[in-house]
C-alpha cells in the first residue's frame, strides 16, 4: 500500500516568544515492510534544522528558531510504501538488546491492578506470542478510547485504573503487563491510516515486544490488532516521552496553544 502524509503543527504564543528549540521524531526510516518514498519537512520561520540519529537510531532533527516568534508551524510531508509482514518487524536498527526493553519508567509504571492481570493472562499461556496477544486483548476489553480523559503525562496506572484513555495510554498499559510477565517491550510512535478517515486529530501509538523465534512484533493494545500495512512506524522508545514525534520549549514569558492538522490517506484514495 502506498499512504501519503500530510501533518501541520502549529504552536502559536500569546505574546512573541525569544526563541523556540524543539526536538522532531518526525522522519521514518525504512525497514521490512515500510518504504521511504519521499519526505520532507518544512517550518514557517527562520529555523535551523540539525539531523542526528538518537539512542535508538530514530532519525531526529534538533529545530532552533530565534525570534520574536508569533508562531511556530512545521510541514512534513510524505510518500511511503508499506506492506503487510504480520507485524513482525525486521530490518530495522536495534542499537539495544531486547533486556534493555524491559526497563521500566514513570510513564509505565505497573500498579497491583496491572500486575494481577498481567499474571491472570500472561499464566494462562506458556508460549510468549500467546502470552503478548491475550495481554493485548485484556487492555482492549478493560479500557475504554477517550481523546478528553487523559493528557501526554498520564502514568499507566492511573489511566489503567480509570478504564479509558488515548492510544498513548494503551500502548503504556501494554508496556506496563509485557514487562511485569518479562516480555521485552517498547513504545512506538507513528500513523495509522483509516480507509473512511483520512482527516485526524492525533498521529497513533502501539508497542512492540520482543518474542522468541521471532523477533520485535507489533501490538496494537487500543485497537486490538497488531500492525497490518495500513501503519507508518516513526519512532521507538522506553515510552511517550522517548518517541514523542514532538518536544520541546520555548523562552519567554507567554501561554502555548496548540493545533494540529494531519491528513493521511492511500494514494488509490487520492486517485480516485
Amino acid at each position: 500500500m502506498r499512504i501519503r502524509i500530510l501533518h501541520e503543527t502549529t504552536y502559536s504564543y500569546s505574546t512573541p516568544v525569544k526563541s523556540a528549540i524543539q526536538m522532531l521524531r518526525l522522519t521514518p526510516r525504512g525497514h521490512e515492510g515500510q518504504t521511504v518514498i519521499s519526505w520532507s519537512i518544512d517550518t514557517d520561520c527562520d529555523a535551523r534544522l540539525m539531523r542526528q540519529d538518537d539512542w535508538y537510531g530514530n532519525i531526529a532533527h534538533n529545530l532552533y528558531a530565534s525570534g520574536p516568534l508569533a508562531q511556530v508551524k512545521l510541514r512534513v510531508a510524505g510518500e511511503i510504501e508499506t506492506s503487510d509482514t504480520s507485524g513482525i518487524i525486521k530490518g530495522g536498527i536495534e542499537r539495544f538488546p531486547p533486556a534493555f526493553y524491559l526497563r521500566e519508567t514513570p510513564l509505565t509504571r505497573s500498579s497491583a491492578e496491572i500486575s494481577a492481570l498481567a499474571g491472570a493472562e500472561a499464566g494462562r499461556h506458556s508460549n510468549p506470542l500467546d502470552k503478548a496477544h491475550a495481554l493485548m486483548g485484556a487492555i482492549h476489553q478493560h479500557m475504554r478510547f477517550d481523546t478528553k480523559a487523559t493528557d501526554s503525562a498520564t502514568m499507566a496506572a492511573d489511566a489503567f485504573s480509570a478504564g479509558h484513555g488515548v492510544c498513548q495510554d494503551f500502548t503504556h498499559v501494554f508496556l506496563a503487563m509485557a514487562r511485569t510477565a518479562r516480555i521485552p517491550a517498547r513504545y512506538v510512535s507513528g500513523y495509522l491510516h483509516k480507509p473512511d478517515a483520512p482527516e485526524q486529530e492525533a498521529g497513533h501509538a502501539w508497542a512492540e515486544a520482543h518474542i522468541q523465534d521471532l523477533g520485535w512484533v507489533s501490538f496494537d493494545p487500543a485497537n486490538g490488532v497488531s500492525a497490518t500495512e495500513h501503519y507508518v512506524r516513526l519512532a521507538i522508545g522506553l515510552d511517550y516521552l522517548e518517541a514523542a514525534p514532538v518536544r520541546g520549549s520555548y523562552y519567554g514569558i507567554s501561554q502555548e496553544a496548540l493545533e494540529v492538522s494531519l491528513r493521511v490517506e492511500s494514494a488509490r484514495q487520492i486517485q480516485a
